[in-house]
């Protein structure tokens, strides 16, 4: 149930943003495990002339950058699944807009689960649900 937030420099792209989406929400499954089907990406573009790396307006660099922000509940994932996640994200990147500029991130963020939720239910809410009807 992850929330994605996407910045990419460029124009306003339709297929872009579907590609976008598609491989980070594969790649959120695979390697954080989170459920594809309750995944929402948002992708937001960013002129060259307004996105600065080392000083310099991307646009001077010649090539594209993207900021990627995840949020999932704490304690979900290990340092390694979050490790290789963070690769697989620049990979994909790297693919998706024709190269990246070194200084392109993702930033997981770890929340509680009880200040984080979906559909008016937090995900403690969900986890302690599901415990009691196991139980």
């Amino acid at each position: 149930m992850p929330i994605i937030n996407v910045s990419v420099t460029g124009k306003p792209d339709p297929k872009r943003s579907a590609a976008i989406a598609k491989e980070v929400t594969e790649i959120t499954a695979t390697h954080l495990r989170k459920d594809p089907t309750i995944t929402a990406v948002a992708v937001n573009y960013i002129d060259p002339q307004h996105w600065f790396a080392g000083g310099k307006p991307l646009a001077e660099h010649g090539t594209s950058t993207f900021w990627l922000d995840i949020k999932v509940v704490d304690g979900t994932n290990t340092k390694l699944e979050l490790e290789a996640y963070l690769k697989a994200i620049f990979e994909a990147f790297g693919r998706v807009l024709n190269g990246v500029h070194e200084e392109s991130y993702a930033l997981v963020h770890e929340v509680p689960a009880a200040a984080y939720g979906f559909g008016g239910k937090s995900q403690e809410f969900r986890f302690i649900s599901g415990r009691l009807k196991v139980a």
